[in-house]
C-alpha cells in the first residue's frame, strides 16, 4: 500500500502513478499539500540525490 513519503498517509496506486517518482516514492499528497501545489511541492521535497538523475 503507498503511503506519502512526508506525512505517511495512504495514497492511491494512481495518484502514485502520476505524482511518484520512479521507484513508485510519493512525496507529497493532498493530505500534506495544496492540490494546486502537489507538482511543486514534490519536486522541493525530493532529495537531492534523486533530481540529477
Amino acid at each position: 500500500m503507498p503511503v506519502c513519503e512526508n506525512c505517511g498517509e495512504h495514497v492511491s496506486e494512481q495518484f502514485t502513478r502520476v505524482f511518484g517518482d520512479e521507484n513508485g516514492r510519493v512525496y507529497a499528497c493532498p493530505s500534506c499539500s495544496a492540490n494546486a501545489g502537489i507538482g511543486e511541492v514534490t519536486r522541493e521535497r525530493r532529495p537531492a540525490s534523486e533530481t540529477s538523475q
